[in-house]
């Protein structure tokens, strides 16, 4: 078990247990904890719910509420993880009870702090599409190690070059997706990919191709 010196709390819109749909954990069992609250407006994003609504919890519900469905991998997800001040205590809790974890940022967060610990950090660069691409934080991309992950969410062409020239310029040491917007011709974006002789992986979102909308059964 663990021992908090202070109780620490932070806002939680859902904890639930799915298929992993993104990523280099793509098809495996995960426990996703979705924090409530973000800084950014995508103009795609499929979560708006996480915007505002939610519920605090201390560390010790959150393990609790994790520890039931025995499932060693979890995913912390928004909203924007870095946005509750106490995340960092509960990715210690989790490291500590031997749990390997994920966190998900929007690239608009310094993550200085979140490389710090033997997590996967999964970074999404905005495309201009996002009407987010002013708001990164390019610096970042100098942190990432070999073993984290870089995303990034292509609608258009458009999207497609601004990506290619981020990678061009920063050159970044870990592995790198191109994620077509749900609903678009992820066909068309991986003949880009191939053209351009590109060493990302094109990712898709599974767990919409298996449940649509929902996140789950």
């Amino acid at each position: 078990m663990f021992t908090i010196a202070a109780v620490c709390y932070m806002k939680i819109n859902e904890i639930f247990y799915s298929i992993q749909g993104e990523g280099l954990w793509t098809g495996m069992p995960n426990v996703f904890i979705r924090t409530t609250g973000c800084n950014l407006r995508c103009s795609y994003c499929d979560t708006k719910y996480a915007y505002a609504e939610g519920k605090d919890h201390s560390i010790d519900s959150v393990f609790k509420a994790i520890k039931i469905f025995k499932c060693k991998q979890v995913c912390i997800t928004g909203g924007e993880p870095t946005l509750q001040p106490d995340i960092y205590e509960l990715t210690d809790v989790l490291l500590e009870n031997e749990y390997l974890i994920c966190m998900e940022t929007n690239g608009s967060m310094d993550i200085s702090k979140i490389i710090q610990k033997n997590v996967l950090l999964s970074l999404d660069i905005k495309c201009p599409s996002s009407g987010m691409s002013d708001k990164m934080l390019f610096k970042n991309l100098d942190l990432l190690r070999e073993s984290d992950q870089l995303k990034f969410v292509i609608k258009d062409h458009n999207d497609f070059l601004y990506s290619k020239n981020i990678l061009e310029k920063y050159l970044p040491v870990c592995t790198v997706f191109f994620q077509p917007v749900w609903g678009t011709n992820f066909e068309v974006l991986a003949k880009w990919i191939l053209k351009n002789n590109l060493k990302v992986k094109l990712g898709l979102q599974i767990h919409k191709v298996i449940w649509g909308d929902k996140l789950t059964v």
